[in-house]
């Protein structure tokens, strides 16, 4: 295998490519505001740490606007999005004002919005939070959740993709 080093300004760029060279599920986390209103942000950074106590991890960026939001909830849902979720996901990341706008959910612990037609849904307490570098670690137990048999969507390299058999 051959190794390519990066000159120091291209550190950063090509670490990041080549962490995407590990294809992520992805997920959106929807919580609610303390004034009650729905938010939620697009997210591949999560997985599962342990079965008992059931624990997932996840993080979020520090210069995030909803960063203090997803750090003092009480609740949030780990929406595992579906193949054909790609505009959900593309919702999510931007920064349109309401993103929950015309959307049709179902309602979880301490009234999270649960995204229809999902993968899987996790609905988390928010227990244990570190600092990470530029990230914010949220390690959480899962008080509930549910599944459906469907393609998940995965993002590898840069781009979308689908799992083949």
């Amino acid at each position: 295998m051959t190794q390519q080093r990066f000159p120091s300004e291209d550190f950063s760029r090509s670490l990041r490519n080549a962490l995407g060279m590990f294809a992520t599920g992805i997920t959106v986390v929807t919580t609610r505001t303390p004034a009650g209103e729905p938010i939620g942000l697009t997210v591949n950074s999560f997985n599962s740490v342990s079965l008992d106590p059931p624990l997932i991890v996840w993080s979020l960026a520090n210069d995030l606007p909803s960063r203090g939001l997803f750090e003092a909830c009480e609740y949030y849902a780990i929406n595992v999005l579906a193949e054909c979720q790609t505009e959900l996901s593309q919702r999510f990341a931007s920064r349109i004002e309401d993103k929950f706008a015309g959307l049709e959910y179902d309602t979880g612990a301490g009234g999270v919005p649960l995204l229809r037609g999902c993968c899987a849904r996790f609905q988390c307490r928010n227990t244990v939070r570190h600092e990470g570098g530029d990230h914010l670690v949220f390690i959480s137990e899962v008080v509930d959740f549910d599944r459906e048999a469907r393609a998940p969507l995965i993002y590898f390299g840069g781009a979308y993709r689908q799992l083949k058999d």
